[in-house]
């Protein structure tokens, strides 16, 4: 480690106990705070990947205690808590996925948030107006976005069903790391900056994330004593601490009653979730969606994520074509048109399956996704949006026709993920969020985490035929897709990615890129991203327009370049993965650039 990172590392943590947060220049002493971030790492013992090295060390402490994959994932994903807090927390959801070593089967977990009980199908609307509210900042800055929070519920439930120590240990990590801080990196203090409006607009969350009324600078020492402490109680009385008593009471008054800023000009609507909603919160155990692609067994989220889907159905039309014998513009030009089109059927066809019938089975049936293929032209791009398929009618044989389905994509693109492997073979894809860069805004007053903003996920006009329609009670459609590969029943690859509706085409593309691309998975992860969603315009980083731009125009296709009103960042997803080498080696890899790099850990290297 060079000197400036032994700087940057260094600190002692001098505040008494009780207060807020600090923001504390580094002493040059020693400390063992983790700053290097390593993209790739090739060994034994088990394995990590995050965006956070905090984070991966922790899960890396806790497998070389002995602890498995769960273990080891919960452990991080509190630890993400505190040093990826715009991201994930205590205060959203996610998706969690698993594979058991020992009977050789995929398992999930669906912790999506819900809308409360007394949600009103107009609640998007302003009554002052009649008309929806703006997106931002009156909706994505609000009570009436939040959804009740299943994060801490998803890691007492995967602790319960396959993990090996309890509750409070898995917390011991990340309970060390917000009282000891995190060293500053650029990526935390632009998304400050990026959220410095609103989150000024709360005397709670700008005292913690706001220290003097700016951004913490690069190279200090951030801690979070407040969440420290909220998640020892958690540790010592378990999740009926979060979801009844009187934390649960002060989530629902900061939905009802946002803690405003007399100053702010910020509208901030109110939300109506009570005490009682979060007390009836409960995860799901959920059968996994499947494909088979190229020999390879696709396990992915089932709705109310529509990652396994849309994933699935992709590749099932993919499938219909050689592309390992194509072109880069041909492969690409048919990696986007099955994009588009499995989007097209997501957004008629899929929503929380507690409330709408969604045909997963016909959606991933092969015979509807080679249907589906005849739709793509080999050399011209079909003008979007497309048309979605029909489900009850399909046989594999072109053509097929159904009117078009216009869709608003609100999801929005900050979330983070890991993939966790243990010396067993267990395997864990974990996917958490509290929706856009920094949630709702508001931290819970003395808790030290951020609520979700969640529920913008619904359609913002309440429509009986919408599957994404508000309901009360309802899990909004999702796109998180952490995805767990299997050949011959044993682990070959799993991946995921943060990125709102972007994660779906980040997991193909990468899926596309080591399959059939004959990328490492290194390499796939690297590659310049483009983001295809049933719209006329394809979303991609400048490195892909630059690199593949000239050579898909001549197909119909029309690009922008990613990025969007939240944040400064142009980049699509922050992916992780692990490879299972056939010499019996794990090969983790995480983002060598994006969203700062990530950083891979694995028991015991080797060359």
């Amino acid at each position: 480690m060079s000197t400036f990172r032994h700087q940057l590392a260094a600190v002692a943590a001098t505040l008494a106990l009780g207060v807020t947060s600090a923001v504390v220049a580094s002493p040059a002493s020693a400390d063992p705070r983790q700053t290097e971030k390593t993209p790739t790492a090739v060994g034994y013992g088990g394995a990590i990947s995050t965006v956070d090295p905090d984070a991966s060390a922790a899960g890396l402490e806790v497998l070389r205690n002995g602890g498995n994959a769960v273990d080891a994932a919960v452990a991080a994903a509190a630890t993400l808590g505190v040093t990826e807090p715009y991201s994930s927390g205590i205060g959203g959801g996610g998706f969690f996925t698993f594979y058991d070593a020992k009977t050789r089967t995929v398992q999930t977990i669906d912790g999506r948030e819900t809308a409360p009980s007394a949600m009103r199908h107009d609640a998007f609307i302003d009554p002052a107006t009649g008309k929806p509210y703006n997106f931002t900042p009156q909706l994505v800055t609000s009570g009436v976005s939040v959804g009740v929070p299943g994060t801490a519920a998803t890691w007492q439930r995967a602790l319960d069903r396959w993990g090996t120590v309890s509750f409070g240990e898995a917390l011991k990590p990340a309970i060390k790391v917000a009282d000891r801080g995190f060293v500053v990196d650029p990526t935390f203090r632009q998304q400050t900056l990026d959220n410095k409006a609103r989150f000024a607009a709360f005397p709670s969350t700008a005292s913690l994330f706001l220290p003097g009324g700016d951004a913490p600078q690069v190279g200090s020492i951030f801690q979070n004593h407040d969440l420290a402490a909220t998640y020892r109680m958690l540790a010592k009385d378990g999740i009926k601490a979060f979801y009844s008593g009187p934390l649960a009471d002060e989530i629902a008054n900061t939905v009802q009653n946002p803690p405003k800023s007399p100053t702010t000009t910020l509208p901030v609507p109110r939300g109506s979730m009570t005490a009682t909603d979060i007390a009836n919160y409960s995860t799901i155990d959920r059968d996994p969606t499947h494909v088979n692609y190229r020999g390879y067994d696709v396990y992915g989220m089932a709705p109310a994520s529509s990652g396994g889907t849309t994933v699935g159905e992709s590749l099932n039309i993919l499938d219909q074509f050689n592309l390992a014998g194509m072109s880069d513009a041909d492969a690409l030009h048919h990696y986007l048109e099955a994009s588009a089109l499995a989007f097209a059927d997501r957004g008629k066809y899929v929503g929380d399956p507690g409330f709408v019938n969604v045909p997963t089975k016909a959606l991933l049936d092969p015979l509807f996704g080679k249907q589906r293929s005849c739709s793509i032209d080999p050399t011209h791009a079909a003008t979007k949006p497309v048309a979605p398929g029909d489900v009850t009618n399909y046989n594999g044989v072109c053509p097929m026709a159904a009117a078009p389905a216009a869709e608003r994509d609100t999801e929005n693109i900050s979330t983070t993920n890991m993939t966790v492997t243990d010396r067993w073979g267990n395997v864990v894809e974990y996917t958490l969020t509290i929706e856009q860069t920094g949630g709702s805004g508001m931290v819970v007053p003395g808790r030290g985490f951020i609520l979700n903003n969640e529920l913008t996920d619904f359609s913002a006009v309440y429509s009986p035929t919408d599957p994404n329609r508000i309901d009360p009670g309802k899990r909004p459609r999702s796109s998180i897709s952490p995805t767990i590969m299997l050949q011959d029943g044993k682990p070959f690859l799993a991946l995921g990615s943060p990125g709102g509706s972007t994660i779906i085409t980040t997991v193909l593309q990468t899926i596309f890129n080591r399959i059939d691309r004959g990328m490492t998975t290194p390499e796939a992860l690297a590659a310049p991203r483009a983001s295809q969603r049933n719209t006329a315009k394809v979303t991609a980083e400048p490195d892909f327009i630059a690199k593949y731009g000239s050579q898909l125009t001549p197909y119909g296709h029309v690009f922008q370049p990613s990025g969007d009103a939240f944040t400064s960042a142009a980049e699509i997803g922050a992916e992780t993965a692990i490879e299972f080498l056939p010499d019996g080696r794990t090969l983790a890899a995480a983002e060598p650039t994006r969203r700062g790099g990530g950083s891979a850990m694995v028991v015991q290297p080797s060359p």
